[in-house]
């Protein structure tokens, strides 16, 4: 069951519906989000109804929810939701009006290299700068990123350009300083079922990116954000980025269905990220064309000013004509699908 309390409740009025639940040995998970705040309930249910909750004061509605994630189906919120990332003053939204272009270097590794590939991305129309200063690796071998030292490098990107940054952490213990840097969390395809992580990114508040597991089914990934919700946190931005099937052609393979399934069963945006699907850069651009009709809120890119020498995935990321033909996608596509281009509704003061 899921209480869906008034915009204008107080905290005293949301303080007392968990106490009522409570008094009858129910758990009340309360979880909010720029527009409303909404309370899970768990335990019995025929003692929830002998407490009329529609008539506790803040109480705009309540719904039994049959979908075993409660607070990220649509049953409850049947508008989807817009997620706004970026600091007062200079926030961009994703959601199902807008379209949204995130993009940035894959992996962190020099000032110079940051904010090159920063203003690359502006450039193509870009709004969100992705970058990654944790770096979770197939192998232990591998660059695993420059840590904090990564963080306070997009802190600078940030000021240089005044695009928000979106950034993966990979530890719970890690949260509070990722915070301190970046405007999203970004929790990738290794760490979808973290649970200690999830939880951890739902109680810090912060929007959250959240990449689909490599083997996840559709419901185990709605699990995954059910634990962010639960935690506090509705700010979260579903991200597919490909799936592991039997053909080798592609790194994994770009599942274009999740798009409406997921929209069509909970009311979080989602993204597609054609760079890590693909894992060539010569497919970025017809996977986010697919992606754009298909009607994502948004593509998330690799791009740098140098792939040759990247030290992440530089066959994937775009440079160059190939960064040109993407920006001419997301000018194009999008109005064709109904959406309008998030920088049309950033929140700058």
């Amino acid at each position: 069951m899921v209480i869906v309390m008034a915009p204008g409740a107080t905290e005293e009025q949301i303080e007392h519906v968990v106490e009522r639940v409570e008094s009858v040995g129910g758990e009340a998970f309360v979880s909010k989000g720029v527009e409303r705040t909404i309370i899970g309930l768990v335990g019995d249910i025929d003692s929830f109804h002998h407490l009329n909750l529609r008539a506790l004061g803040g109480v705009a509605d309540v719904h039994r929810i049959s979908d075993p994630y409660k607070l990220v189906s649509r049953q409850h919120h049947p508008e989807r939701s817009t997620v706004w990332v970026g600091p007062a003053g200079h926030r961009v939204p994703i959601g199902p009006e807008t379209f949204t272009f995130i993009a940035g270097p894959c992996a962190v590794e020099t000032p110079g290299q940051t904010l090159e590939a920063a203003q690359m991305a502006q450039a193509a129309g870009a709004t969100v700068l992705r970058g990654g200063a944790f770096k979770p690796r197939t192998s232990p071998y591998a660059f695993q990123g420059l840590g904090l030292e990564g963080l306070k490098i997009l802190a600078e990107t940030r000021e240089a350009t005044g695009m928000p940054v979106v950034t993966e952490v990979v530890d719970a213990r890690d949260v509070p300083i990722v915070c301190e840097y970046a405007d999203m969390l970004q929790i990738g395809t290794r760490n979808m079922a973290n649970f200690g992580l999830l939880q951890a990114a739902g109680e810090a508040g912060t929007p959250v990116l959240l990449k689909r597991g490599m083997t996840a089914t559709i419901e185990e990934w709605l699990m995954a954000a059910e634990y962010i919700a639960q935690r506090g946190n509705l700010d979260v931005v579903l991200c597919e980025r490909g799936i592991r099937t039997f053909e080798p052609a592609t790194r994994n393979t770009l599942d274009i269905s999740a798009v409406p399934i997921v929209q069509a069963t909970s009311h979080l945006p989602i993204i597609v990220d054609p760079s890590h699907a693909a894992g060539r850069k010569d497919l970025v651009v017809p996977l986010a064309r697919a992606g754009i009709a298909a009607g994502a809120d948004g593509v998330i890119v690799d791009v740098h000013p140098d792939p040759e020498s990247a030290l992440c995935d530089g066959p994937q990321a775009l440079v160059g004509s190939d960064l040109r033909d993407l920006a001419a996608a997301v000018r194009r596509i999008p109005p064709l699908v109904g959406r309008v281009d998030a920088a049309e509704r950033l929140q700058v003061t």
